[in-house]
């Protein structure tokens, strides 16, 4: 045990991995520009630049890399920053395997379940970037690992469908607004239970070199998500409004942050189901419940409010 994990970021995904990984006895490493992380006596926590510093001495003796850093969520900034991070990430590496937490934008639309052998073929602004970063890897000799989750939840997720956008509205009795259609079954993933898939994957050579799926609960509809959080806090469940998908395709014309968005409003147009049971089986990983999750992720929020106005 006692073994050196690096983490770079600090986000949700990246602060998650690094708590378990130091709940598991590891020491950890978590490298960011702000020299931000997790409070614990086993992490270490370094100012450090992906784009520009020299990487190598800060992965040195490392066990795994988890690259959890990302960008602005636009396709210029995206196409202009990630392919160098990560090979400047691989690059460093050195042979030291590195688990990437990914996105389902490579599969783009499709028609049933998303599986881990469905096509990852997708070119479309953000989509096409995706897809264009897995075939780096794959080509790198560094050892990856890609571990997919559709649109996640949980503690420390802000800016997410069901995020900021929708936790602090049911706690203040307020209206919810969702993308398209309330009532399409649409998977979400809890953010802990894809930081123990990325954990899982490192640990051992069988899952090198694939992409994984994080488990993930049985898809529900947005409406449903939000009916947990009303349980999960004791609330009514608030009023659930809809924003149209002509007019998202309408603002996306001349707005930017919109235009983002619309690259990939299929997800809320159609079902959107991820099927993670083979790499649940592979990783011997089981999600958990909607109600639990919800719990968890309510009672952060409380805490997040109760911390603001004191």
């Amino acid at each position: 045990m006692n073994q050196l994990h690096v983490v770079t970021g600090a986000g949700p995904v990246g602060w998650t991995v690094a708590e378990q990984l130091a709940e598991r006895g590891h020491r950890v490493r978590v490298l960011t520009r702000s020299g931000s992380g997790p409070d614990h006596p086993s992490i270490e926590k370094r100012r450090v630049d992906i784009e520009t510093d020299d990487l190598r001495g800060h992965f040195e003796n490392a066990t795994a890399i988890y690259h959890c850093t990302h960008v602005a969520y636009e396709d210029k900034v995206w196409r202009a920053k990630l392919p160098t991070m990560e090979r400047r990430v691989l690059d460093a590496a050195a042979g030291t395997v590195v688990v990437f937490p990914e996105s389902l934008y490579s599969y783009g639309y499709i028609d049933g379940p998303i599986r881990e052998d469905s096509p990852r073929v997708a070119t479309h602004r953000k989509l096409g970037v995706r897809t264009e970063l897995l075939a780096a890897r794959d080509a790198h000799a560094t050892p990856t690992v890609s571990v997919a989750a559709s649109d996640f939840y949980g503690p420390r997720v802000l800016s997410a469908h069901m995020g900021d956008r929708v936790v602090p509205k049911v706690l203040s009795h307020s209206t919810v607004r969702v993308i398209a259609d309330a009532d399409l079954p649409h998977s979400f993933t809890y953010v802990p239970d894809f930081a123990v898939a990325m954990i899982e994957a490192a640990a051992t050579p069988s899952p090198w070199n694939t992409f994984l799926h994080a488990p993930t609960a049985p898809a529900v509809t947005q409406r449903q998500m939000i009916e947990a959080f009303a349980r999960a806090a004791h609330a009514p469940t608030p009023k659930v409004g809809t924003i149209p998908a002509w007019m998202m395709k309408s603002l996306g014309v001349v707005s930017d942050p919109i235009k983002e968005l619309g690259d990939t409003l299929y997800q809320f147009e159609h079902p959107y189901v991820l099927d993670s049971s083979a790499s649940e089986k592979m990783l011997g990983l089981r999600p958990t419940p909607l109600s639990d999750g919800a719990a968890a992720t309510v009672a952060w929020w409380k805490d997040k409010e109760l911390a603001q106005a004191s």
